[in-house]
C-alpha cells in the first residue's frame, strides 16, 4: 500500500534537477500513504531533456527490504512501474512464471510479479489474472507513453489531467496541486453531485480539467498525444456487467447449504490470501454481518488472537460497540473500543474535510478514520468487510425496492408523477402530522418518526420515469442542487441501462449498480482516504473475482427475499456466532449528524452557514441554505445528509484556503 505520482512533458523543457524538485513536492503531499519510503525515477531523451518522471511513497507491508522499493525498473528495461495496492495471488503468478523461464529474482515482492508479468503479457492480460487491489502507473521507454490501471472494484484511486501541455497524474488530487501553477476551476457539475449524493462519482472530480480512472480501466497515453493535448479514451480491462451475466448463464443449481458450504470455501479463501503480510494485521469489527464474517473466518485460520478494534457511539439506534464486543468474546479476539461522542466530533471536525482531497460527505468518514487511527496504534494491516452488501443484497432497496416499484408501476406515469408532485409540495411537518392524527390508519412505516421526511422521499421516487431513474433516485436527495447557485449541470451516475441487462430482475440490476457505483465512489473512498490518513492498509475479502461470479450465480432468493437481505451469509455466520448475537436491524456506521446539529455541533455549524461564510465560498445561494439550516435546527424539518453535505463543502474549501494562504506566505 503506498501512493504515486507523475507527469509526461512532451515539450522537454525540465531538467533533472527541476523534475526531482517537482516530484519530491508531489510525493510529499502524499507522504501518509508511503511513509516508510520515497523513490523516484526520471527519463531523458537523447538530448538529455527530461520527458517524464515518477514518484514513489512506500508503505512497507510484503518484502521490507529494499528489493521491494519503487519506481522499479522491469529486468528487460523496458519498463519502470509505480504501483499503490497489494496483489494477493502473486505467490502463484510467481510461480506461473517461473515455469516459463523466469528465474532470478531480486526479493519476493508483489511488485515485482506483476511487473514481470506486464514485461511478458501486457497491463491487461496481467491484470486480469490478479486477485487485489492496485492502481499502477507503467512507464514505457520503447512507446515513450505512460499507462495507467485501477482494479476492479475501485478500492485505489487515480487521477489524471492534461495541465498546460503536459500530463499530470497521482493516487490523489493534492499530487496535482504540487504542480506549479496547476489551478483549474471548480466544477459545477461536481458540486452537484455532491449535493446530489454526498459523493463526486468518477469519472468526475471537483476540478473541471481533472478526471478519475474509472475502476477496471486503463489508459495508454503517448507523448504525442499529451503534445497533441488529446487524450483517448480508458479502456476496460474487466467487464463487470458481462461477468454477472456470464456467471447468471451458468446457475448455481445446488440447495441453500449447498451455497452456504461454497460462500464459506470461496470467503475463507479469500480471507486467507488477504491474510498475508510481513507486518502485524488486524480486523475492522463493527459487529455486523459483514465484518464479523470476515473476522470469524480470519479467527479460524490464526494461531493467536486476532486483533479487532471498532466504535461506540453511545447514542440509541447508532452504537453498535456492544455488538462489536459480543462478538469479539464468543470469537476470542483481542478487542479494543474506542466512544465517540459530541466533544471528540468537534475536536475532529475542523480536519476531516482536509483529509479527503477532494469534497466528500459521507457522515460515516469520520468514526471510520478514527477506528482506523485507533488500530494504526496496533496494526499496520486491517481487512474489513465492505463489499458485501452489494454483492449479496444488503440495503434495504435491494429487498424493499422492488416492491415499491412494482406497486408504483400499476399507476399510469402521468398519475405517479403528478401524484409525486403533489405529496412533495405539502411541508413535511405537516405530513407528519397528519400521519400522527391517522393513528392506526396510518401505514406501520410512517406511523411515528420522520414520516414527513419519508414520504417526501417517495414523492421524489414517484417522478422515476424508469428503472434506472428510480433506483438513482434511491441513493440522491431530492431537490438538493436547489442551494447552489448553479444547478444547472446535474450530474449522472453510472447507468445500468446497458440493453445485455435488459433480463435482469430490479434487485439483481439494482445490485450492479450499487456495485458500478456507491461501492467505489462513497464506501471505498471513504475507508481509503480514512484509513491511509494514518497509514493504514485495509484489505476487504469480499471484493475478488471468484466471489463475485459466485455471488452472481446464486439465485437471487439465496440472497435476499421480501424483507431480508444477506440470506446466504447470515447462514454462513450462524455456523460460526449465535444467531442472537448478530440478528438485528441494519444499524451502518453513521453519527447522529442530525441531533448534535441541533446541539454540540450547531456553533460550528453556524460558523460555515453563516451568511458571511457562504458569500465567502460564493457557490450557494444563501437563502435557501439559511432556509434549510432554520428548517433543521428549529426541528422543522430533518435536513441533516444535506447540511452535511453543505458544511463538508465549506469545511474542505476554507482547508483549500488556508493551504493556498500558507504558500503565498511562504
Amino acid at each position: 500500500m503506498c501512493g504515486f505520482s507523475g507527469f509526461l512533458d512532451p515539450r522537454n523543457t525540465l531538467s533533472a534537477t527541476e523534475a526531482r524538485v517537482r516530484l519530491t513536492a508531489m510525493n510529499d503531499t502524499i507522504r501518509y500513504r508511503g511513509p516508510d519510503g520515497e523513490g523516484i525515477a526520471i527519463e531523458e531523451n537523447v538530448s538529455g531533456a527530461i520527458w517524464a518522471g515518477l514518484g514513489h511513497r512506500r508503505l512497507s507491508i510484503i518484502d521490507l527490504s529494499a528489493a521491494g522499493a519503487q519506481p522499479m525498473e522491469s529486468r528487460c528495461g523496458r519498463y519502470i512501474i509505480a504501483y499503490n495496492g497489494e496483489i494477493y495471488n502473486y505467490g502463484e503468478l510467481r510461480a506461473e512464471l517461473e515455469t516459463r523461464g523466469v528465474e532470478g529474482w531480486r526479493g519476493h515482492s508483489d511488485t515485482e510479479v506483476l511487473l514481470e508479468g506486464i514485461a511478458r503479457d501486457g497491463v491487461a492480460a496481467t491484470l486480469s489474472r490478479a486477485d487485489g487491489m492496485f492502481a499502477l502507473a507503467l512507464l514505457d521507454r520503447q512507446t515513450r507513453s505512460i499507462t495507467l490501471a485501477r482494479d476492479a472494484f475501485g478500492e485505489k484511486p487515480l487521477a489524471y489531467c492534461l495541465w498546460d501541455g503536459v500530463l499530470l497524474f497521482g493516487s490523489e488530487l493534492r499530487s496535482l496541486r504540487a504542480w506549479p501553477g496547476f489551478a483549474p476551476k471548480e466544477s459545477s457539475e461536481a458540486r452537484a453531485a455532491l449535493m446530489q449524493y454526498g459523493y463526486i462519482p468518477a469519472p468526475l472530480t471537483i476540478h473541471e480539467t481533472v478526471v478519475k480512472l474509472p475502476p477496471a480501466h486503463l489508459i495508454t497515453i503517448t507523448a504525442g498525444m499529451v503534445a497533441n493535448r488529446t487524450l483517448p479514451e480508458p479502456e476496460v480491462w474487466w467487464d463487470m456487467a458481462g461477468a454477472a451475466i456470464k456467471a447468471q448463464q451458468d446457475p448455481f443449481e445446488g440447495s441453500m447449504v449447498d451455497a452456504v458450504d461454497a460462500v464459506e470455501a470461496s470467503f475463507a479463501r479469500s480471507v486467507e490470501r488477504r491474510m498475508v503480510s510481513d507486518v502485524p494485521l488486524g480486523s475492522l469489527l463493527s459487529g455486523g454481518i459483514d465484518s464479523t464474517l470476515t473476522t470469524a473466518l480470519m479467527q479460524r485460520c490464526s494461531d493467536a488472537p486476532v486483533r479487532t478494534f471498532t466504535i461506540g457511539m453511545g447514542e440509541e439506534g447508532y452504537d453498535e460497540a456492544p455488538y462489536a464486543e459480543a462478538v469479539a468474546r464468543h470469537l476470542g479476539t483481542t478487542h479494543e473500543t474506542l466512544m465517540l461522542g459530541p466533544d471528540q466530533v468537534l475536536s475532529e471536525l475542523p480536519g476531516i474535510a482536509a483529509r479527503y482531497d477532494e469534497p466528500f460527505s459521507d457522515s460515516s468518514q469520520l468514526p471510520t478514520y478514527l477506528v482506523s487511527r485507533m488500530a494504526r496504534e496496533s496494526v499496520t494491516v486491517a481487512l474489513s468487510g465492505d463489499g458485501g452488501d452489494e454483492l449479496f443484497a444488503g440495503y434495504n432497496r435491494h429487498f424493499y425496492g422492488p416492491r415499491l416499484w412494482s406497486r408504483m408501476q400499476q399507476l399510469p406515469n402521468w398519475l405517479r408523477v403528478t401524484a409525486g408532485r403533489t405529496l412533495g409540495s405539502i411541508p413535511p411537518n405537516v405530513l407528519t402530522s397528519m400521519m400522527r392524527a391517522a393513528g392506526p390508519l396510518a401505514p406501520r412505516e410512517l406511523a411515528a418518526g420522520r414520516a414527513g421526511e419519508k414520504l417526501h422521499k417517495l414523492a421524489h421516487l414517484m417522478g422515476a420515469r424508469n428503472r434506472d431513474a428510480y433506483h438513482e433516485a434511491l441513493l440522491g436527495k431530492a431537490g438538493a442542487t436547489g442551494v447552489l447557485k448553479d444547478h444547472s449541470g446535474i450530474a449522472r451516475l453510472v447507468s445500468n441501462a446497458d440493453p445485455r441487462l435488459a433480463g435482469f430482475d430490479f434487485a439483481s440490476a439494482a445490485m450492479l449498480f450499487d456495485t458500478a457505483n456507491y461501492l467505489h465512489d462513497d464506501v471505498l473512498t471513504k475507508v481509503d482516504r480514512a484509513s491511509m490518513a494514518v497509514s493504514l492498509e485495509t484489505r476487504t475479502p469480499f471484493l475478488n473475482h471468484e466471489l463475485f461470479e459466485l455471488a452472481w450465480r446464486l439465485p437471487q432468493a439465496y440472497k435476499a427475499d421480501a424483507v431480508t437481505g444477506k440470506l446466504v451469509l447470515r447462514e454462513l455466520l450462524y455456523r460460526h456466532v449465535p444467531r442472537e448475537i448478530v440478528d438485528r436491524p441494519k444499524a451502518g456506521f453513521a453519527m447522529p449528524i442530525g441531533r448534535w446539529l441541533r446541539g454540540p455541533l450547531v456553533d460550528w455549524a453556524e460558523s460555515h452557514l453563516s451568511a458571511d461564510a457562504l458569500q465567502r465560498t460564493d457557490v450557494f445561494d444563501v437563502r435557501a441554505v439559511r432556509t434549510v439550516w432554520d428548517a433543521h435546527r428549529t426541528g422543522r424539518r430533518d435536513n441533516e445528509t444535506l447540511l452535511w453535505s453543505i458544511l463538508m463543502y465549506q469545511s474542505w474549501h476554507s482547508a483549500q484556503r488556508d493551504v493556498a494562504l500558507g504558500e503565498r506566505v511562504a
